[in-house]
């Protein structure tokens, strides 16, 4: 399976490079779009559970790497949850 790193930028200004163990996270994020950070996580968590379904259909077991970065996404975005409309930019994908 094409693997795939996508990198963002919190709304506090830190990036962080995210994995993907497939390149539908290409058909749910944009490069240059900026998501409100419910929406980011929606569509982050979509795309990482159907790879991660891939994975298990390929391999007979889900991506373990897919739902950790999924946990990760998740608990930090929940640092930003008090923002005032907290958003989240996509940089780049790495293939």
């Amino acid at each position: 399976m094409p693997e795939m790193q996508f990198q963002i930028r919190w709304p506090d200004g830190t990036e962080a490079a995210c994995y993907s163990p497939s390149l539908v996270i290409k058909d749910y994020l944009k490069v240059g779009e900026t998501y409100t950070l419910s929406d980011f996580l929606d569509k982050s968590r979509t795309a990482l559970n159907i790879a991660s379904d891939r994975v298990r259909a390929k391999y007979g077991f889900p991506c373990g790497r897919a739902m950790g970065q999924l946990q990760v996404l998740e608990s930090t975005a929940a640092q930003y949850q008090g923002l005032a409309n907290p958003t989240v930019d996509v940089l780049a994908f790495v293939e």
